[in-house]
């Protein structure tokens, strides 16, 4: 097996904010930016798997600044951390100020996907990271693993008391 850079990962993207990307606040729905960035993190993961990936988490999601009609969204998500079969991406979408060029950084998650064919796993057994940034998220990546497995045991437990039987049929 091999290594597999941080950067070989990297996927960039631009985004012009358009009204029709704008809720009646006059900025960005939450739901468009999540949407935009599903797609530039699937790039990355797919940069490690070379297969088909889905989605399976999304989380430490943080909208930070809101993104206005003069803004741009600079969108770079790369692979963070990787099992046999998941991958886990960081996306950060950084706003520029058309009108000014001030930057700002305005959103930032993570995402899980998974390998969708059972018979294909990761094929790099190290990641290696280059910037400040990226060795500071490798090396946590253990510990949000660790986090995520506690979380989906007490989702478990939250899900087992929600009833999916029609109230009006009683």
């Amino acid at each position: 097996m091999d290594a597999i850079k941080c950067n070989d990962t990297l996927a960039i993207s631009i985004h012009r904010v358009r009204n029709s990307d704008l809720n009646e606040h006059g900025t960005v729905y939450g739901g468009r930016t999540l949407e935009l960035i599903d797609g530039q993190a699937s790039v990355a993961a797919m940069r490690v798997a070379r297969t088909t990936v889905a989605t399976a988490s999304m989380d430490h999601i943080q909208f930070l600044q809101p993104f206005d009609l003069q803004d741009s969204m600079c969108m770079e998500a790369y692979v963070t951390g990787f099992g046999r079969r998941s991958i886990e991406v960081f996306t950060k979408v950084i706003g520029e100020h058309l009108m000014t060029g001030e930057r700002f950084l305005g959103f930032t998650s993570f995402m899980t996907f998974v390998i969708l064919d059972a018979e294909k796993q990761v094929d790099f057994d190290r990641l290696i990271p280059e910037s400040a940034e990226q060795k500071a998220l490798v090396a946590s990546y253990s510990q949000r693993v660790a986090d995520r497995k506690e979380q989906r045991q007490k989702q478990q437990d939250f899900l087992s008391q929600i009833s999916i039987t029609k109230p009006w049929a009683k």
